[in-house]
């Protein structure tokens, strides 16, 4: 049985009709003092498929009372689904005295679950923080599927050179065009820093601009101006989470991006493709 926290709903939907598995009814309630608490209707199960993107605290814990209602329940065999894996952008202490985020919510996550599946997570070392087995999933192929048909000679651009496979991915799954990626250099003498793309030309050309994640969209926002000066025909922003944090959404578009593609793994407005069938195949 599908078991859904309260901000992954329609994705864990979109899983149960990928699966043929049965989708689980859930309540979730929120008492004065500001805790929540979720309960399981359906509690007569063998196995339990738990789904839930962290994109809050409190999503993180619904999830953890949702592993452990189905415990409770007598459930054996339990997955967990992060469609989205929240804290995982802090996959190592950057200075003294800071945590490693990502490993203090995947031990967590581990204490109820028997497995775990994260879709393309900043970093695929955040698996290696579950006491758990944990699967990285990548499903950045599915992204190709809302870009139109006539991308005119298209180039599909990463924010940098780590993230390059991820615009291949995209390239590939469309069938044709170029990838590069953005590079930033520092002016030593003003302290700004300029971003380009590294190699390829943009002039009259239609530009997918790709990432794993967007969240206040400002980084993204600069390199659709770079790409405008150089003269970029269209230039579409296309990502895997779609967090979308704040005034992200009309930052871009007043950019003058065509449109922004993302998928379910958050559920946004731009949600325009599902990653649950990708999920279902991963799935024991």
């Amino acid at each position: 049985m599908i078991v859904s926290g309260s901000a992954t709903q329609a994705f864990a939907a979109a899983l149960a009709r990928a699966t043929g598995e049965p989708l689980g009814r859930v309540q979730y309630e929120r008492f004065p003092d500001g805790e929540l608490q979720v309960r399981v209707e359906d509690a007569d199960i063998d196995r339990a498929v738990v789904v839930a993107s962290t994109v809050s605290s409190d999503a993180h814990i619904e999830l953890l009372q949702l592993q452990d209602a189905v415990r409770e329940a007598g459930v054996d065999d339990v997955t967990t689904v992060l469609p989205y894996m929240g804290y995982a952008r802090q996959d190592r202490a950057f200075r003294p005295g800071e945590p490693v985020s990502s490993r203090a919510v995947a031990r967590a996550i581990s204490t109820g679950t028997d497995r775990v599946l994260t879709v393309n997570p900043h970093e695929d070392r955040v698996c290696d923080y579950f006491d758990v087995p944990a699967t990285s999933i990548d499903a950045a192929s599915v992204l190709a599927d809302p870009l139109p048909a006539d991308l005119e000679d298209p180039l599909f651009l990463s924010p940098d050179e780590g993230a390059i496979d991820l615009a291949e991915t995209v390239r590939d799954a469309y069938g044709r065009g170029a990838t590069d990626y953005f590079v930033k250099e520092r002016d030593y003498d003003t302290g700004e820093i300029e971003i380009e793309p590294n190699d390829a030309t943009c002039d009259g050309r239609d530009v997918v601009l790709t990432d794993d994640i967007i969240a206040t969209g400002s980084t993204m926002s600069e390199s659709v101006a770079v790409l405008n000066d150089r003269g970029a025909a269209r230039v579409y922003v296309s990502c895997v989470h779609p967090l979308l944090a704040s005034n992200a959404v009309t930052k871009l578009s007043a950019a003058g991006v065509e449109a922004i593609y993302g998928t379910d793994t958050i559920e946004r407005s731009v949600s325009d493709v599902s990653v649950a069938p990708v999920v279902a195949e991963k799935l024991p």
